[in-house]
């Protein structure tokens, strides 16, 4: 019997050694996958601390974006970041989001060159935060310009009489809470908003006077909501040359920027736990899986459901116009 108690005791021992050994081994893989993550997606925070090019993408809907801003501010104060790429695709999005990053550009460009880089698209408040730079480049056939801003909104009172509904209401002055879905536009409601529209027009056609070789009667000649290619924008000073990034890092050569540097993506920060990027992450960007395509939300469309106030927008869906 005494030796079979002195079996168990053994046994309990060992396994603790097992359950010890276990947490140590459990430590070492969540501090060598914290290094690897750390490793691997250095520049998604462009804190690599080695000089270099930073490369910050804006594309999709501008609204004003928190992260975007406080990122475009970090690398305004990061001293081995020489120079700055601005990749902009966007249709544009609500005039306040694209002040809101035009002059966080603004700040960065007062401390180092700043090139916009111009994809398919450079629209409205993607074409203000483009001039917002330095030098723009865009593609022979990007589409850019779009200078303008909408306001737009539902009128369902057809719909309303169809379903036999009625809104009643009680307000202190008859252009509170107008215009309204609910009840035809009137003559005063349509004369506010446009002042509303002009005033802002007035302060986006004064913007792309102040940065672009134009002057205001050549900027209004363009900024009659049309759009243009990458060619014609050029003929009419709205960019300053064709090319892609390439090009644009010519640029950031002719103000003393190493060309040999290396462009670095400053990334979105992906959500993570304690720190540390979630391993199916880490194997996405072995595997080279995190560069197929852009987050599938903005694929889809999710992040334009709905934008509030002046739009300064080219062909926006019906999906994304506020009241």
């Amino acid at each position: 019997m005494a030796d079979r108690a002195d079996d168990i005791i053994d046994r309990r021992r060992l396994r603790r050694k097992l359950t010890f050994w276990r947490i140590v081994a459990l430590g070492v893989v969540v501090l060598a996958v914290a290094a690897a993550s750390s490793w691997l997606f250095r520049d998604r925070i462009g804190g690599t601390g080695f000089s270099q090019i930073a490369k910050i993408r804006i594309e999709g809907t501008i609204t004003e974006d928190d992260e975007l801003l406080e990122r475009l501010d970090r690398a305004a104060k990061a001293e081995y970041v020489k120079g700055v790429i601005l990749s902009i695709d966007s249709p544009g999005g609500t005039t306040a989001g694209g002040e809101a990053i035009y002059d966080a550009v603004r700040r960065l460009a007062a401390e180092k060159p700043v090139v916009a880089q111009v994809g398919t698209l450079a629209a409205s408040a993607g074409y203000m935060i483009a001039t917002a730079s330095d030098h723009i480049v865009a593609r022979q056939s990007s589409i850019v310009g779009s200078i303008g801003v909408l306001v737009q909104f539902p009128d369902i009172t057809g719909l309303m009489d169809k379903i036999g509904v009625k809104l009643e209401g009680v307000k202190s002055s008859p252009l509170k809470a107008e215009p309204s879905p609910f009840s035809p536009t009137t003559d005063e409601e349509r004369a506010m908003l446009r002042a509303m529209v002009m005033d802002s027009y007035d302060w986006f056609v004064g913007l792309v006077e102040e940065r672009r070789p134009l002057s205001r009667a050549q900027v209004l000649e363009v900024a009659d909501g049309s759009i243009f290619t990458g060619r014609q924008a050029l003929q009419r000073k709205l960019i300053d040359a064709l090319g892609g990034e390439e090009t644009a890092i010519e640029w950031l050569a002719s103000k003393g920027v190493d060309k040999s540097l290396a462009v670095i993506e400053w990334k979105k920060p992906s959500s993570s736990v304690f720190g540390v990027v979630p391993l199916t992450q880490i194997v996405g960007a072995v595997l080279g899986l995190d560069r197929l395509s852009p987050d599938l939300t903005e694929r889809l469309g999710a992040n334009r459901l709905f934008l509030d106030g002046l739009l300064s927008l080219w062909h926006p869906d019906p999906s994304i116009l506020s009241d």
